[in-house]
């Protein structure tokens, strides 16, 4: 690579993403690596530092000019708050050590945020005056962007609608390291609960079971619909004029986006446009690499 560029980072559940990205927002080379949770976030930490290092080998000639680094949770410089999944991550300090290991500044966000930035910038939000992205992965998030701002507020917290209360009765919440909304229709959760209709403890699993088993099914149309109702109460709050939808889940859109849209149009005032994200699987990579861009402005 000759064009200067700046590498993007994604942190997830099971996997971490890399790439060169140029000023386009083109991909110029990419890798990905499994996260290896359960192993703790030290070991993933520096197996993504050493697969950057070799990346900007790899590039040659290229001027890498910064990182920009997307994770699950609100990322402090001390710290991230809010991401359980992997042991030890509430302590990785991600800036100084992308910082100190490739030698440029480096920029980081929360993971929905990075990849609503990145339709704003580059996908199916651009030109949106209003607008949000919603997440359904392992994790259920939106991004709210307005004017092509991806509004984080007071706390870098604002979207994190896995913490909505589905009832009066839900008692623990985030203090308690509990999410209520995302415990029952979470892509790890919908794995988890579906073994009850056959499913083999992921998502994907039950919602291919639920194409032709009439009781995984039904437990897929009351989960979905369940959802739904939440999307559209934050539609109501928010009044977007488009929603776009990635993550794990949008693989799915066939089942979840029909049943969503049903919803919105009969239960928000003015109901938004519902489509998938132009960056389905790669938002936060993706918007990642804005961040870094817009760092150098």
């Amino acid at each position: 690579m000759s064009e200067p560029y700046v590498l993007a980072v994604d942190f997830g559940g099971t996997k971490a993403g890399l790439a060169a990205i140029d000023r386009s927002g083109a991909v110029l080379a990419g890798e990905r690596l499994a996260m290896h949770a359960e192993r703790g976030a030290e070991q993933a930490i520096v197996r993504t530092i050493d697969a950057a290092r070799a990346l900007v080998t790899d590039a040659g000639a290229g001027a890498l000019l910064a990182s920009g680094v997307a994770s699950p949770g609100i990322v402090l410089p001390d710290g991230v708050l809010l991401a359980p999944n992997v042991p030890g991550w509430s302590t990785v300090r991600l800036q100084a050590r992308f910082e100190e290991a490739l030698g440029v500044p480096a920029v980081c966000a929360t993971d929905v945020k990075a990849a609503t930035l990145a339709e704003a910038r580059w996908g199916r939000l651009q030109d949106v005056q209003t607008g949000i992205h919603l997440n359904l992965g392992t994790g259920i998030a939106v991004g709210v962007v307005v004017d092509g701002t991806v509004l984080t507020g007071a706390h870098g917290a604002a979207g994190e609608i896995g913490y909505y209360l589905r009832s009066p009765s839900d008692r623990v919440g985030p203090h308690e390291g509990f999410a209520p909304l995302e415990e029952h229709v979470g892509g790890k959760a919908i794995g988890e609960r579906g073994r009850a209709v056959g499913g083999d403890g992921d998502a994907a699993s039950v919602f291919a079971l639920a194409r032709t088993d009439p009781a995984a099914r039904a437990f897929v149309d009351a989960t979905v619909a369940d959802l739904a109702v939440h999307i559209a109460n934050t539609a109501i709050l928010v009044d977007p004029q488009r929603i776009t939808v990635g993550g794990g889940m949008a693989e799915v859109a066939d089942v979840l986006l029909p049943a969503i849209a049903d919803v919105l149009d009969r239960a928000v005032p003015f109901p938004p446009q519902l489509v998938t994200a132009r960056f389905t699987q790669d938002g936060p990579l993706v918007g990642a690499a804005a961040l870094a861009w817009d760092s150098l402005r």
